[in-house]
């Protein structure tokens, strides 16, 4: 019983499909803009941007901090 956990866990690691939650919360917030989504709280996506390492002001511009985090999922995720 216990082995076949571990058979679990270990697939579960090496199927490589799975982000950090921070990579998966950018790259949906990204995909709801890109469905015309508008993104209504700058402190959502100042928190996102953080979240992925990004000094942000929070004066900083919402189409700024969206543009850098789209940065930051290219240089992650190359092959999105």
């Amino acid at each position: 019983m216990a082995s076949h956990r571990i058979d679990w866990v270990r697939r579960l690691f090496r199927s490589g499909t799975a982000l950090p939650p921070e990579l998966q919360r950018a790259k949906d917030l990204i995909a709801s803009i890109d469905a015309g989504g508008i993104p209504l709280n700058p402190a959502r996506i100042n928190d996102i941007a953080r979240n992925l390492g990004l000094d942000v002001a929070r004066t900083a511009p919402t189409d700024d901090t969206i543009r850098r985090i789209r940065q930051a999922i290219e240089r992650s995720c190359p092959s999105t």
